[in-house]
């Protein structure tokens, strides 16, 4: 109970302040976000609605932002382009399905498999793709939108010096709102991005055949929306984890995106998953509890009902200026020291994880990719087995499995042994595979046919085991 009441009220006025910050940098880029995945903006703004406000009761990581993505909305084009808008909440709550058994699982132990340098380029590829996305909004359009874009900058890095009460993005969206009102500048607005209606999401049950036919038509989009929603999520988790020096369950927030996608699919909306954007303006604009992720679901939807008419005039070279003061507030601009100074695999490794993400737009694809260049890298590393041997001992030094076995295989193929007994010695050395007890027992037949007689030695418990399992079946091979 005292948790509970930690997570939600220990920090209430800076939660709220960051809250309504968040709900006013959500509406853009929910709209942009459903014209992306080809549906009416307001699918968009109801995925933002509901899935904050569930996920700040369901969720397992307080303050982290939960709405519409860009990266879910890539997922569902060829969906809602072949099928409609009914095939993709169908989808949507199946994907929630997925996720809660995904939870229920404990998936976060994956995350233990993700390399502190994939770590590193995910988190650059998305500052890199936060700036890039807000190029078709500000370049090329007039003058006074690049005068806007500056002012923003300038607002947002100048007035927390001053005001530390008030988060500097409400400042700034406030007053430049204003300003542009009442000035009547010609700027490009949030309405300019589509229309919004000012109606409460209802519930209702998607028009398809619920048989088999359609689950076959949804599970693979569900999948892999389930499987992207999840990664950037526990990857959001973390990154915000290492903000605000706590910890989450990241467990609890993969069953809390089951459940607030489940949800969000009998409401009119599509899948999302974490924004690490607003997480970022969330936790910079002072957001610490789940007050700040519910505040930014109830009054984005308060801006849609009663403000509607004051919201579609915010400049978008406001909100502009906030996404860029994120990516550069997101990109790790030690990365340049770390390419440097870590070892070239590594750094490579980085390198490849930004690159493939910032090409393809999808954050699974880089963050796999750098996973299996990694683990790629690490057994190359691995691989190398060293013999050394005094008199009639010849001891192993390096790991026995199947990407090592053919130095070992050849060195003994290739000594000249003169002794009639030999002692193979494992004790710097482990047997991992059926791959390696098959080259023990390949060297041993190899020795044997040049009338040397072999005895292993100092083998662990583990090599032991899979020796006497394995021993039997290979040798018969």
């Amino acid at each position: 109970m005292q948790n509970l009441k930690q997570q939600w009220f220990s920090n209430i006025r800076a939660d709220i302040l960051s809250g309504i910050v968040v709900a006013l940098a959500l509406i853009p880029e929910a709209i942009a976000f459903s014209i992306i995945a080809g549906v009416d903006p307001m699918v968009g703004l109801y995925t933002s609605f509901i899935i904050a406000v569930v996920i700040s009761f369901a969720g397992g990581r307080p303050g982290m932002i939960s709405a519409a993505t860009g990266a879910m909305a890539l997922l569902m084009v060829p969906l809602v382009k072949d099928y409609g808008l009914d095939y993709l909440l169908a989808a949507t709550i199946l994907t929630g399905i997925i996720q809660l058994i995904f939870g229920i699982c404990k998936v976060a132990k994956v995350m233990k498999f993700v390399p502190n340098a994939v770590m590193i380029g995910f988190v650059n590829a998305l500052a890199i793709l936060i700036f890039t996305a807000q190029l078709e909004h500000f370049i090329g359009i007039s003058t006074m939108t690049y005068v806007f874009v500056g002012i923003t900058l300038i607002l947002l890095y100048t007035l927390p010096r001053f005001i530390k009460v008030i988060p500097a993005p409400l400042i700034a969206i406030v007053a430049l709102t204003s300003i542009a009102i009442f000035s009547g500048v010609n700027l490009k607005t949030v309405g300019d991005l589509g229309t919004i209606t000012q109606t409460f999401p209802s519930f209702f049950i998607p028009d398809v055949p619920w048989s088999f036919e359609t689950l076959q038509i949804i599970l693979p989009y569900s999948l892999s929306m389930a499987i992207v929603g999840l990664l950037e999520t526990l990857l959001t988790s973390q990154i915000v984890d290492d903000m605000t020096g706590t910890e989450s369950n990241k467990n609890g927030e993969a069953r809390g995106q089951g459940i607030a996608n489940f949800i969000t699919g009998f409401f009119g909306g599509m899948a999302g998953c974490a924004m690490i954007g607003q997480s970022v303006i969330n936790v910079k604009s002072g957001g610490r509890g789940r007050l700040s992720t519910f505040i930014a679901g109830i009054f984005l939807m308060f801006l849609i009902i009663v403000l509607g008419d004051l919201v579609v005039q915010i400049p978008m070279p406001v909100l502009v200026g906030i996404m860029i003061m994120v990516s550069i507030g997101t990109f790790d601009w030690s990365s340049f020291k770390y390419l440097m100074k870590a070892p070239r695999t590594d750094a490579l490794v980085m390198l490849a994880t930004v690159v493939i993400v910032v090409y393809t737009h999808d954050l699974s694809k880089g963050v796999l990719a750098g996973v299996l260049l990694s683990a790629i890298f690490f057994v190359i590393k691995i691989s190398t087995v060293k013999i050394s041997n005094k008199g009639n001992r010849y001891s192993i030094h390096g790991q026995l499995f199947f990407a090592s076995i053919d130095g070992f295989v050849n060195y003994f193929k290739k000594a000249d042994i003169q002794s009639e007994k030999i002692q193979i010695d494992f004790s710097g050395s482990r047997i991992w595979d059926d791959s390696g007890v098959g080259a023990v027992l390949k060297v041993v037949e190899l020795l044997k046919t040049k009338g040397i007689q072999v005895e292993l030695i100092e083998l662990d418990t583990s090599s032991k085991k899979i020796m006497d399992k394995l021993n039997g079946v290979l040798s018969s091979h």
